[in-house]
């Protein structure tokens, strides 16, 4: 049983790959109710329920066990009411459950403090900035990397710069862009395009690469040259390939939103979680961040879908 589900082939049935997809997600989450609802897992630190004789704790207040448990000694031995607790987490590790509210209450209520934006709002702003850079980064990088893997000359003649330039972290450029670009949402793109732009490159180069060389020259043998050896060849040859290097391309444009909307004026979902943090309202910052990987992995997944429908004869696909 085990090795018929856990052995080597590379071909799943859709049924498997959805239990085990399900069980990818249900894994972590059980572990993480584990913690948070078994008392006798982690905890340490005690939510005050009564604060008994101790002037200074106070209901709903989270103290340290050892301190806990000096105060009630301290208290026993005073001759006065001991506190009353609970074991408990610390803040900033909510509970399964209130981060579900803090999910639900972040798209339905509109926010306690008027000076952050909702958390739709500033999610619609972060998607518009991952959608500008990536578009423009893809407009650069897409017909690069497609030349640079075609023509030989031309990869010689760029590939050293941009393997030399990808190095460069992208947040970096954070101030010259704020200063060419101004402190609005110009900055923000410009580390998007910075930080997949050279990435992109290179990684359709190689794809390019990967066409079998045979069509190449036999297209040259028949009279294909240039655009028509590109757009005849080239680019249907490597479309499927080129189509799911966008899709890993486009997650590692995700990673760059955060130090991105940090740069000139604090914006986006970005904003909303410093903010949350810093009122110490962990429970919104889970959402949050849990928002944007659903967006993510959501996406993604439709576009995994819409590949299977445009490029049938790929069996790559099949596998996603």
């Amino acid at each position: 049983m085990i090795a018929k589900w856990f052995g080597g082939s590379a071909d799943v049935d859709a049924r498997r790959r959805a239990l085990l997809g399900t069980g990818s997600f249900l894994l972590p989450l059980l572990a993480w109710c584990l913690i948070s609802y078994t008392p006798f897992i982690w905890h340490p630190k005690v939510l005050v329920t009564d604060p008994g004789g101790v002037d200074y704790f106070q209901v709903d207040m989270l103290v340290d066990k050892a301190m806990f448990q000096e105060e009630v000694a301290n208290m026993q031995q005073a001759h006065l009411a001991p506190p009353q607790g609970r074991p408990s987490n610390p803040i900033y590790l909510p509970a399964p459950d209130d981060v579900a509210k803090a999910f639900y209450n972040g798209f339905v209520n509109p926010p306690s403090n008027t000076d952050v934006p909702s958390m739709p709002a500033s999610l619609w702003h972060s998607i518009q900035i991952i959608f500008w850079g990536f578009l423009l980064s893809s407009l650069i990088g897409v017909p690069l990397g497609i030349l640079s893997g075609t023509y030989a000359t031309l990869g010689r003649l760029n590939e050293p710069f941009i393997e030399f330039f990808r190095y460069l972290p992208a947040p970096a450029f954070g101030a010259l862009a704020v200063a060419i670009l101004g402190i609005y949402n110009g900055p923000k793109i410009a580390i998007i395009v910075i930080g997949t732009l050279f990435q992109q490159v290179l990684i359709i180069a190689n794809t390019t690469r990967k066409l079998e060389t045979t069509l190449i020259e036999a297209a040259r043998t028949l009279g294909s040259k240039n655009l028509k050896l590109l757009s005849k060849v080239v680019v249907p040859g490597i479309l499927p390939d080129l189509y799911r290097d966008q899709r890993i391309l486009l997650g590692w444009a995700w990673t760059y939103l955060i130090v991105a909307e940090l740069i000139g004026t604090s914006s986006g979902i970005t904003w909303f979680i410093t903010q949350q943090a810093r009122y110490q309202h962990f429970d919104n910052v889970y959402a949050a961040i849990m928002t944007i990987g659903i967006i993510g992995f959501g996406s993604d997944l439709i576009l995994a879908r819409l590949g299977r429908r445009l490029f049938p004869w790929d069996r790559t696909q099949d596998r996603q």
